[in-house]
């Protein structure tokens, strides 16, 4: 048997395994870092859609509805008015929520 140090130690790794190893942790780390800001940039470009196309809903209905209420009371047309102008709201409504996700897609 041999005594030699040199051959009791294990063989040493080849540097090109140490080289894929380090260049597989740096494309795990970038692609974690692309994935992780691209995730956040669309939540957030979603979240403000959502609260724009409700805030175009509510608006329609409720901006005719109180210009409905405001012809009913000057011009006694009660309930004609207020539900003209409601249904006047939501279809202006429902065309803005059309339009903006039609230029979302593009």
């Amino acid at each position: 048997m041999n005594d030699d140090a040199d051959a009791r130690d294990p063989v040493g790794e080849d540097a090109r395994v140490d080289a894929l190893n380090e260049r597989l942790r740096a494309a795990r780390e970038r692609e974690e870092a692309r994935t992780k800001v691209a995730s956040n940039a669309e939540s957030d470009d979603s979240y403000r859609a959502g609260n724009r196309v409700l805030a175009d809903l509510l608006g329609g209905i409720v901006g005719g509805v109180f210009l409905g209420w405001v012809i009913d009371h000057f011009a006694g047309t009660a309930p004609w008015g207020l539900l003209v102008m409601m249904f006047l709201g939501i279809i202006v409504a429902f065309r803005n929520i059309i339009r903006m996700s039609n230029r979302r897609s593009d």
